[in-house]
């Protein structure tokens, strides 16, 4: 664990816990952590916490490699964005959200405008390795995972580094990533 992150106890975390009056909402590329970070997240925040994938797939009774594959990425898209705006209008503790979510500008607005957005980030290499242990990412499934994750990180980047808070992951344990995101709320607060 880093030296700042080691001096938050638990009353610190609690603290700045009472802080937070809106969601946060965890953005990036696939394979970056979003999912396993916040849940631990959300477990010291003492908040709750969902991935708005499985929200996704929970609403259409399919996987989002189903939907993909039967409506296109436009149709998920277009859902993906619906779920989000319930999730975040339900005010839920942490969310994360797929990849794709945060380059959606309606989406991107409602985030910024109503939670606070964080950024995970980390090296290709790790991503590949990351995203290599499940094979239900459609957006991977037709090419070189390396030069698609190469060449989504340069579309999104800019959409991405409009979060309030950049956080980059690569192999930290999720308990570090935690605590630098809870950090770096309490600085932006």
């Amino acid at each position: 664990m880093t030296e700042t992150a080691s001096t938050l106890n638990d009353a610190a975390i609690a603290a700045i816990a009472r802080r937070i009056e809106r969601p946060i909402v965890l953005v990036g590329l696939m394979g970056v952590g979003k999912s396993t970070v916040g849940r631990k997240l959300a477990a010291l925040l003492g908040r709750d916490f969902v991935d708005a994938d499985t929200a996704i797939e929970d609403a259409a009774h399919m996987t989002v490699a189903e939907i993909f594959e039967q409506f296109g990425e436009d149709y998920f898209r277009d859902g993906e964005r619906r779920v989000i705006a319930r999730l975040v209008e339900e005010r839920r503790g942490v969310i994360a959200t797929g990849g794709g979510a945060f380059c959606n500008a309606e989406t991107r607005a409602l985030i910024l405008d109503e939670c606070i957005a964080v950024w995970l980030d980390c090296e290709i290499e790790t991503l590949v390795e990351r995203t290599s242990r499940k094979k239900t990412r459609p957006l991977l499934r037709n090419g070189n995972p390396r030069e698609i994750l190469t060449q989504l990180k340069e579309q999104r980047s800019g959409d991405y580094s409009q979060a309030q808070i950049h956080i980059v992951t690569d192999d930290a344990p999720h308990t570090e990533t935690a605590m630098r995101i809870i950090e770096a709320i309490d600085r932006w607060l």
